[in-house]
């Protein structure tokens, strides 16, 4: 298959789901860049092999979408099976997976020595080391907890979660507030008569320093937080 058509495949009740796809534009659609599918189809015509240009029986079709519209077809298939990508299409979903991946160990894991996190770049040359295959299609979680365990022979690595309490004065509490709770899980809040903001977060250890960071910038240095 050349790169101006690529195949988008689902298997479902044992049956093979086949579709001819603008590569581009499929991954787009797939990502929620493109509203209409039909510009993304080359044909909408379902195959159970593409290659050969052999065609799914209806019965088939009815059996394992309950539907015979081939534009409802290809939208399960691309949404929900497998996207055969490009070589520059892969290339990059591997550098964006790796670099999400090495964001990922550098929030939730620390060194042991320190508890501080690692750099992002230290991470990264430790996993050169490594060669873990990244995966564009596995999630960041699933790998970065393969990786933490190879990356420890060569890089302490400690995975913990802390409770941090958290005090926001009444004048920034709306506004801190909402970046707050994105950082961590809120196990204990409560809003005070005088408009300030108290909240116990459990979060990775490796986004502590983020967290002070972050409720710093929205406090203007006047926002509270310790670990418990």
């Amino acid at each position: 298959m050349s790169e101006k058509f690529t195949v988008a495949r689902l298997t479902r009740e044992n049956e093979h789901f086949e579709i001819l796809v603008k590569p581009n534009k499929a991954l787009d659609y797939r990502n929620g860049k493109i509203p209409g599918i039909s510009e993304v189809l080359a044909a909408d015509i379902i195959f159970s092999d593409a290659n050969k240009g052999t065609k799914v029986s209806e019965e088939a079709m009815k059996k394992a979408f309950k539907t015979l519209d081939p534009l409802k077809i290809a939208d399960e298939i691309i949404k929900k099976g497998t996207l055969q990508l490009t070589t520059d299409q892969r290339r990059k979903m591997v550098e964006d997976k790796r670099r999400q991946v090495i964001d990922f160990i550098s929030r939730q894991a620390v060194d042991p020595k320190t508890n501080l996190p690692h750099p992002p770049m230290r991470i990264e040359n430790a996993m050169e080391q490594i060669r873990y295959p990244i995966d564009p299609y596995k999630s960041v979680e699933e790998q970065a907890k393969d990786i933490i365990k190879l990356l420890r022979p060569i890089l302490p690595l400690k995975v913990e979660q802390v409770k941090v309490a958290v005090k926001i004065p009444a004048q920034y509490s709306s506004r801190a507030y909402g970046t707050i709770k994105t950082l961590g899980a809120i196990k204990r809040e409560e809003w005070r008569g005088d408009g300030s903001w108290y909240g116990e977060l459990e979060l990775p250890a490796g986004a502590y320093a983020s967290l002070l960071n972050k409720l710093g910038d929205a406090t203007k240095g006047t926002g509270e937080a310790k670990i418990i």
